[in-house]
């Protein structure tokens, strides 16, 4: 089983294309109006530097872009990743955040744009809605007294599986597969694929391996390799192919393990009948004791007797 470590680099490689990048901006900040184009993103190195308890420590972002627009001079977008809700998330953003903005407020004589930073949580749970807080109120305890001089931060949760059709509808890249497998999966139990041709096949399979704990997906890569138009329906007849072939191979390798079992009993109960008989024929024991503590009749007993 793939550990929380593995499915967000997972996440994160296949979010840092850039049309998958602006895809997620679009539909969750815009309605799925193309605001944000591939062309205005460039990468931001996803570390910074914070001083705690007098060390220098790197703290990481999952992944985070410049947007360069005509009528936004400079902003920073971060996405989080979450599998499982997390108490503290509200601070880790804060903190993300917080960071970027101590950046720009060291370059006090820059001519530099002042950029906004905004970052999105997006949680890929569909068995139960994000259950932690979602803003610093939530998760301090604030006394009455001081409260109005506390300042709150809201973290930006998107809870992918929850998100309605009709906008899971307007992804137009590979997380538009992501995000209907959750949406499925939540409403249905079980995920029909669609016959949308995959743009980055390695990476998606990579994810759909590391959400579904099924390693299949994963070696599905090596067989759809160089081929063009690949679908997930046709992954997933591989998928089922593959099962299909281990469910074989595990059957035979049980049926083998079963009748090992049953000869060793075998053998040992044939075993024990034999020393009963030569004690039988020693007239130590008698033929209905010997048949007795063979565990069968005296007539299948005397069977043995030549």
């Amino acid at each position: 089983m793939k550990g929380n470590k593995e499915k967000d680099i997972t996440q994160k490689t296949l979010e840092r294309y850039n049309d998958v990048f602006a895809d997620i901006i679009n539909v969750l900040l815009f309605n799925g109006d193309r605001v944000v184009t591939e062309d205005s993103l460039t990468d931001v190195l996803p570390g910074s530097i914070l001083k705690l308890d007098g060390r220098i420590r790197t703290q990481y972002r999952d992944i985070a872009k410049y947007w360069h627009n005509s009528k936004i001079k400079l902003s920073m977008f971060g996405l989080e990743n979450q599998t499982k809700p997390e108490k503290r998330m509200p601070l880790r953003v804060f903190g993300y955040d917080g960071a970027e903005y101590v950046k720009q407020a060291k370059k006090e004589n820059s001519k530099e744009v002042i950029y906004p930073v905004i970052t999105l949580v997006l949680y890929f749970g569909y068995n139960s809605r994000w259950n932690q807080p979602k803003s610093l109120f939530e998760l301090l305890e604030i006394d009455e007294m001081i409260k109005p001089y506390v300042n709150d931060f809201k973290m930006n949760l998107f809870e992918i599986a929850y998100l309605d059709r009709e906008k899971i509808d307007m992804f137009k890249s590979d997380f538009r597969i992501l995000a209907d497998y959750l949406y499925q999966m939540r409403v249905n139990k079980n995920y029909v694929a669609g016959d949308t041709v995959i743009e980055h096949v390695d990476e998606l399979l990579m994810l759909m391996s590391a959400m579904t704990n099924d390693y299949r997906f994963e070696e599905t890569i090596n067989e759809v390799k160089g081929k063009e138009n690949v679908t997930m329906c046709e992954v997933l007849d591989r998928v089922e192919a593959r099962g299909i072939e281990k469910g074989m191979e595990k059957g035979i390798a049980k049926g083998r393990e079963e009748g090992i079992k049953e000869g060793i009993k075998k053998g040992i109960k044939e075993g024990t009948v034999q020393v009963l008989i030569s004690l039988v024929k020693d007239g130590i024991l008698s033929i209905s004791d010997a048949a007795r503590r063979a565990g069968m009749s005296e007539e299948s007993f005397r069977g043995y007797i030549k």
